[in-house]
């Protein structure tokens, strides 16, 4: 299945741009430039010796990682000239657009999220970085509205629903018969199916990454001891190409508006929102991967009251992952921060936080007739606090329609039908259904 282009997008030249969006362009240059040498995966990650070490131990002790740890891997980048960088480009975005431009309120944001960045990354290894990383990307006990279940109780409902599922059902029998060269190779022609002839996206061997694969600027690297099974395939093609990377390159397209080809943490849950919410709409996804998903939200929660490494650990290991499986999903949870005693990285919230986010705010654009403006959420890394302003943007022409949209968000008919259907579901009593359909089961 190909990709959806938005008319008038692409194939166009480019008009020269007005002072007025000239003067955008180069404060969001700016901004791109500014935040181009943080990564903070790279600056937490836990190297392949930390593994070795606690598998050495017998899973029995605690990682060797200690605050040293952390300083012993200087950052690539002066934390105090990086806050002083963006702290003058905020300044001049002020100067020069106002307080209450549009584009200049959203860089103003991002400019503030990147310095809690800066912070985060300068106290790795202390209980500051979890408090940092709370702020940035929530905590398991948040709500979604006032006096409604937060992310912990949807974790333990679907663990519930999980439940009623075998154990064949949820870790599946698939054979992972697909090694990384040959992932690669399949991955390549899906990416190309659906990018086009650009030759702008590349699959890739790594053997830096923590995850089986993961995305970056115009790539997916493939962790060259990995193995894939079809299913796992398709999951890629959906998550990491058709949105990660297709945000990435949306985002790069953008002749004014720059800083939407990068995007801050805020941007990051709508970011794995929208992936998660791809994969169920394109039915990439299965049983074994909301349990990954839900099980992380109890890893998280349990780190924040108080839980160590070996804790989580053998929680991993009791809902039946093995014990490498148990042991990546745990270091997920504490990297950049320290097995015990200094909080959690809770990045892993934002994959069920998003979707939920996204899903509720698709519900109401339908009921609200506004739906075209949910692909607007493709036009780079934007956030979904931003739509509003970006759809304003649109209107103006600063900001380009998204070049790259997964099918189910290209096709509104289609989605429109199922929400109407949703919004109607959503209201049906639960309780009374199960009492009322009693008798067929």
């Amino acid at each position: 299945m190909g990709k959806a282009q938005v008319d008038g997008v692409n194939g166009h030249a480019q008009r020269p741009l007005t002072p007025y969006e000239s003067m955008i362009r180069g404060l969001s240059d700016r901004l791109v430039e500014a935040q181009r040498p943080i990564r903070i995966l790279d600056a937490i990650k836990w190297d392949d010796d930390i593994e070795r070490a606690f598998f050495e131990k017998g899973c029995r002790e605690l990682p060797p990682v200690a605050r040293d740890y952390y300083l012993s891997r200087p950052l690539p980048f002066d934390p105090e000239k990086k806050l002083t960088e963006f702290h003058t480009i905020e300044r001049d975005i002020r100067r020069q657009l106002g307080e209450f431009n549009a584009p200049g309120q959203i860089m103003g944001r991002m400019c503030q999220e990147y310095r809690d960045v800066v912070h985060l990354l300068t106290h790795r290894g202390t209980s500051i970085f979890g408090e940092i990383s709370e702020r940035l990307y929530g905590s398991s006990s948040d709500s979604f509205h006032a006096g409604d279940p937060n992310l912990v109780d949807l974790g333990h409902m679907m663990s519930d629903i999980l439940d009623n599922l075998s154990h064949e059902t949820i870790f599946g029998h698939e054979e992972a018969t697909l090694d990384a060269r040959q992932a690669v190779d399949a991955l390549s022609g899906r990416m190309k199916e659906y990018f086009g002839d650009t030759g702008t996206v590349r699959v890739r061997l790594s053997d830096g990454i923590v995850a089986d694969a993961a995305a970056g600027s115009d790539y997916i690297k493939i962790r060259n001891n990995a193995r894939f099974t079809p299913r796992e395939i398709r999951l890629l093609e959906v998550h990491e190409g058709w949105v990660h990377l297709g945000t990435t390159l949306n985002g790069q397209d953008q002749p004014v508006c720059t800083f939407l080809s990068k995007g801050p943490p805020s941007s990051t849950i709508t970011q794995e929102g929208l992936a998660v919410i791809s994969e169920i709409f394109a039915f990439a996804s299965h049983p074994g991967r909301v349990r990954r998903l839900t099980n992380r939200i109890e890893g998280v929660a349990m780190a924040e009251a108080g839980a160590n490494f070996l804790d989580v650990y053998r929680y991993f290991l009791e809902e039946g992952y093995n014990s490498r499986e148990s042991y990546q999903h745990t270091m997920r949870i504490f990297r950049g921060s320290l097995p015990e005693g200094a909080g959690p990285f809770t990045k892993d919230l934002c994959y069920s936080k998003g979707f939920v986010l996204i899903y509720n705010y698709i519900r109401l654009a339908v009921s609200r007739g506004m739906l075209r403006r949910v692909p607007l959420l493709f036009c780079g890394k934007a956030a979904l606090c931003d739509i509003k302003t970006i759809a304003q943007l649109v209107d103006e022409g600063l900001v380009t329609p998204p070049r790259f949209v997964p099918p189910a968000f290209a096709d509104l008919n289609a989605l429109s039908a199922w929400m109407c259907f949703a919004n109607f579901l959503n209201r049906l009593s639960l309780k009374r259904i199960q009492d009322d359909y009693a008798g067929l089961f």
